[in-house]
């Protein structure tokens, strides 16, 4: 599982965001109501809400929530009013809503999951590939895809242990990273595959993936090899361990004569089905 970034949830076909924060979810509040009380404005629902219990029974709402920056429907990231299962809870009891039984167990079930993959980290493995197996995406990727979230929760756990602690500073070498592997930042490929909220790595192919993973593996390397500190330091890193993965792609796109940057997406059906590309995932166990 990624940390710092926006999650997302389905409850009854309806997406709720979400954000893990010291082993606990954290829920938008507002993607809540919107789903209990199919209000078409969940904003000023959650205003007149906090007023009207404050008001009724001088609790005040506010003091079970926490601002965490979620990513909506414009792709940036926002201060969203979040709470924890705990919170959710109190707060569901102040809604009228009939949806508000079954929300409230789906709530725990998704609570209990969570403490089971702390005690048992293998198993929140085994629930996402299971997840992307439901989605249609084909074993060969999945395999690739939690390959590569390890392989990027090891570099993150090495950046942070070398002082980089912001998530903007997070967000920036990761930028570095992708800017020199494919030529674009991590915003400019999103717009190239026509994405908003969604995860650019669960819409990149094999390869991309592949040269993803080559371009963090090998800034985690380099930030060990040359003991980088602070963010400068990292930051050059990040470019030459992006570099590492650049030279590789455009080797490939050299001698295979096709591009690995691919425009396609997997919104409509993951993978699409196609192997456009099985032809140069032999020819990069034939060339590295």
């Amino acid at each position: 599982m990624e940390k710092n970034e926006t999650h997302i949830a389905i409850f009854k076909g309806k997406a709720i965001r979400r954000k893990l924060v010291d082993d606990k979810w954290f829920f938008s509040i507002i993607d809540i109501i919107e789903v209990l009380t199919e209000s078409t404005d969940p904003n000023d629902y959650w205003y007149r809400l906090k007023k009207r219990e404050l008001e009724s029974s001088e609790i005040e709402l506010s003091t079970f929530c926490r601002q965490l920056k979620l990513k909506s429907g414009d792709g940036k990231e926002y201060l969203t009013d979040c709470a924890d299962t705990e919170g959710i809870f109190r707060i569901i009891q102040s809604v009228p809503s009939k949806k508000a039984e079954p929300f409230k167990r789906w709530l725990a079930k998704i609570g209990y999951e969570r403490v089971q993959e702390i005690e048992n980290p293998e198993l929140a493995q085994e629930r996402m590939k299971q997840l992307y197996e439901q989605k249609g995406y084909s074993k060969d990727w999945i395999e690739k895809r939690l390959r590569g979230i390890a392989i990027r929760q090891e570099l993150t756990d090495e950046w942070k242990n070398r002082g980089i602690k912001e998530e903007i500073e997070f967000a920036i070498l990761t930028n570095e990273i992708s800017q020199a592997t494919f030529g674009k930042s991590i915003e400019e490929y999103k717009k190239l595959k026509k994405l908003n909220r969604e995860n650019l790595r669960d819409h990149m192919d094999d390869l991309e993936l592949i040269f993803t993973m080559l371009g963090e593996a090998a800034t985690t390397r380099i930030a060990k090899t040359k003991d980088a500190k602070g963010f400068d330091e990292n930051k050059f890193a990040a470019k030459q361990g992006g570099e590492v993965a650049g030279n590789a792609r455009k080797e490939l796109e050299l001698k295979s004569g096709d591009g690995i940057i691919s425009e396609e997406n997997f919104l409509d059906a993951p993978e699409k089905l196609k192997k456009r590309k099985k032809k140069l995932l032999k020819k990069v166990e034939e060339i590295y």
